[in-house]
Order: structure tokens, then C-alpha cells, then sequence
């Protein structure tokens, strides 16, 4: 007798078989099995950073496109070429072995180490689907959503002159992408234009904190509340300021206050996030699991924001998200990449079931936004669709890339 779950065996078996049909048919001749040619890199140059793109060739003829990090960081194109002969001769679907096979760095190399890694595990998801001629989406587990929303980093020129942000807010709905949420820092000095932050000094006077509130407000005055707007801190203030900044921007209900104490975990952080009304979001700068576990288990954050490219790619930031969601903790993603990385955050995205937003540096309708063949405009309404080609659904751009190579490096 046939039962709704015989039948949903059946089609997942069906389903699995053809994956594997898939997989066997492309596999190179007399090997049964698909394997890893080549490793290799490109460095694109931006307008204010590089970007390091990886590339891994299987003997099918097929390959896959990932994004390690580029600058800020230094070395990391010379990690994904150290760490290429321990992946030559590897099946490419075995993608927790091949990365967990890279090894732990614990020397001064550990995070361009890890920085070159994840391009090489985001590449392999791309590989993976490819070959599979499935979604990278689906591989991890199947799509929570079918879009992400994005958020951008357009700030006023001067936060305490209100025509200032009435000019920014023109500036921003009349942008092409649609962003409807914004991250800047605070604006900590009188000067109009001035956007210097005196790093030496960890504290906030009280003339310092008026015109932070004064500044959030002007903008949340006059972009009304139809848009979020996030705090970004940079790790520069001490418990007792993160607290009175907090307070002090709490009136326009920001999205986020971000990083406003030093990267590692501390009892300080708990505490900030106990006094204060505004979430707290974190996590740029963090790898794997080790580095989370503190901030979850202890609740020491309200919002967790890795980067691919530095947590560990996607599988191990996925792994991060799951103990996050045991916890009650949503996940968000900071993202200064290209947008290889873009693409390949939102496919992450998608696969997360308490999730927010994702950052992106690209949207402004420039060169930035053709890296990536893509069809139409690829932010729209404040949000990217996610791919549903196999793989991470992404193939560079020849002309566009091949016009921005950094100095000295050549089309794979």
C-alpha cells in the first residue's frame, strides 16, 4: 500500500539517484569518481580594497568560484596556493573532509590561514552544486527564503546639520538599488565634515554623546521610520561609553548598535547587552566555532554578524548558526566583499532559518555591480534574489574582471 511516506521516499530516493547519475556521468573516465585538477587564484582591484578570488578546477571540466578575503589582509593569495597540493588528487563533494584536511593554524599565519581557506570551501560548494546540477542552497539544506534583504552604508556628509540629512535622505531614496537600511558610525566631533574617530581614546565626554544623539536624530528626523538605521562602532569604546552610547541613540530605535567593545569575548559583553535597550550585534572577526561558542552560550550578544571569509565558509558559519538558533540568537552577516561573496552570502543566507540581513559594499549601479554575470539589476527593493542555478549560480564577468586585475595578475 502506497503511504505519503513510501511516496516521499520514493521521490527522495529518485531524487538522491539522479544527483548520483549526474555525478558518475560527469566523472572523469576509468576513475568513477571526480577529482580535483588545479587550485587557482585571481586578484581583482576595487576602488578602496582587492578582492581574491579562487578558483577550483576538477578533472570533469568543471570548476567552482569562491572569494577569499582580499585587503584589508595580507598573504592570503599565497595560503590558497600553500594549502592547493593538500586538495590535488581529492574528491571535491568531500568538502567538510577537504577542509577540515587543511589543517588549524595556531601560528601568526592563523588568520590569513583561515581567510584562504574559506575561499577555498566557498569554491568547493560552487564545484559541488555544479557538478550535482543542484543549488548550492540546496546542498545545505534547502532555501528558508527566496530573497535576502541587503543593507548599505550611505551616511549623511554632516549628521548635525539637519539640510545635511535631509540631502542624504534624497540621496538614499532616490538610490537604484532600494536600500532601506543603513549602517554608519556616530559623528563624534562638531566639525561638519568630519568623520575622524580618535581610536587612542576609548571613553565618550558628555559634549561628545550630545552630539551623537543629536546626529541620529536629525537622520531618523528626516528619514522618517520607514528605514533601519545600525550603529557601527569598530571595537573603539570601553563598557562604560558602549553603555551611554547605547542610551544615547536608543530614542530612534537603531537596528543594531555593532563591535562597540574590543573583538574578544569578555563578561563586558554580557553586561552591555543586560543594560542596554538597543541589540547588540557582533561577530566580523570571528573563527569557527571556538570563537561564537563564549558569545552564545552566555548570551553575551544579541545578533550575530560572521563574514564568510573569516568564520570558516559555509558549512562551519552554518554549524554557528545552528548553536545560535538552540540559543534563541539571529544571525546576520557582514559582508565587504565582492560580489562573489555577495552572491554566495545570500545563497548562505537563504539556507538559515532565523535570519536578518546581509551587508554588501556593491548597489550603487557602477562596474561593481558586473562582476558577476547577472540578469538585470542585481539589488532591487533593498534585496537580492536568491540564485536558483547550480552551484552558487555565479560566473565572473570576463570583460569587467579583466579590466580591474590588481597589478601583475592575469585571467586565471
Amino acid at each position: 500500500m502506497n503511504t505519503r511516506r513510501t511516496f516521499l521516499r520514493s521521490i527522495t530516493g529518485a531524487v538522491t539517484a539522479g544527483w548520483l547519475a549526474r555525478y558518475h556521468a560527469l566523472a572523469a573516465p576509468g576513475k568513477g569518481r571526480t577529482r580535483i585538477r588545479d587550485v587557482k587564484t585571481m586578484v581583482m582591484q576595487g576602488p578602496e580594497r582587492n578582492y581574491t578570488f579562487v578558483r577550483v578546477d576538477s578533472d570533469a571540466g568543471m570548476y567552482g568560484i569562491g572569494e577569499g578575503y582580499g585587503s584589508p589582509g595580507v598573504g592570503i593569495k599565497e595560503q590558497v596556493h600553500a594549502l592547493k597540493p593538500l586538495l590535488i588528487g581529492k574528491d571535491p563533494l568531500e568538502i567538510d573532509v577537504l577542509y577540515t584536511g587543511l589543517g588549524r593554524h595556531t601560528d601568526g599565519s592563523a588568520h590569513s590561514f583561515l581567510r584562504g581557506a574559506s575561499g577555498i570551501e566557498m569554491a568547493l560548494w560552487d564545484l559541488a552544486g555544479k557538478t550535482l546540477g543542484v543549488p548550492a542552497s540546496i546542498l545545505l539544506g534547502g532555501k528558508f527564503r527566496d530573497k535576502v534583504r541587503m543593507y548599505d552604508h550611505m551616511a549623511p556628509r554632516n549628521m548635525l546639520e539637519p539640510a545635511s540629512c535631509r540631502e542624504w535622505t534624497e540621496r538614499v531614496k532616490a538610490g537604484p538599488s532600494g536600500f532601506k537600511c543603513h549602517k554608519f558610525s556616530p559623528q563624534r566631533t562638531k566639525q561638519g565634515e568630519d568623520h575622524a574617530r580618535d581610536r587612542s581614546n576609548r571613553v565618550l565626554t558628555t559634549t561628545e554623546l550630545a552630539h551623537i544623539r543629536r546626529g541620529y536624530e536629525n537622520c531618523r528626523e528626516a528619514i522618517g521610520w520607514g528605514h533601519d538605521v545600525m550603529v557601527h562602532c569598530h571595537w573603539e569604546y570601553d563598557l562604560r561609553a558602549s553603555i551611554q552610547l547605547a542610551q544615547a541613540v536608543e530614542p530612534i530605535k537603531p537596528f543594531w548598535l555593532e563591535d562597540p567593545l574590543p573583538v574578544d569575548y569578555s563578561d563586558s559583553w554580557k553586561r552591555l547587552v543586560a543594560a542596554s535597550n538597543v541589540p547588540v550585534c557582533m561577530g566580523e572577526n570571528l573563527a569557527r566555532r571556538a570563537e561564537f561558542k563564549d558569545f552564545i552560550i552566555n548570551q553575551a550578544c544579541d545578533i550575530l554578524h560572521p563574514d564568510l571569509r573569516n568564520s570558516g565558509g559555509l558549512l562551519e558559519t552554518k554549524r554557528i548558526a545552528d548553536l545560535a538558533d538552540v540559543f534563541g540568537l539571529p544571525m546576520a552577516n557582514h559582508n565587504t566583499g565582492s560580489m562573489v561573496n555577495t552572491i554566495a552570502t545570500v545563497v548562505w543566507a537563504a539556507s538559515i532559518r532565523d535570519y536578518l540581513l546581509c551587508e554588501t559594499i556593491i548597489g550603487k549601479g557602477d562596474w561593481m555591480d558586473k562582476v558577476v554575470l547577472w540578469d538585470g539589476p542585481v539589488i532591487q527593493d533593498g534585496y537580492i534574489q536568491v540564485p536558483d542555478k547550480p552551484g552558487l549560480g555565479i560566473e565572473l564577468n570576463p570583460d569587467v574582471v579583466r579590466a580591474h586585475l590588481a597589478t601583475g595578475e592575469t585571467w586565471w
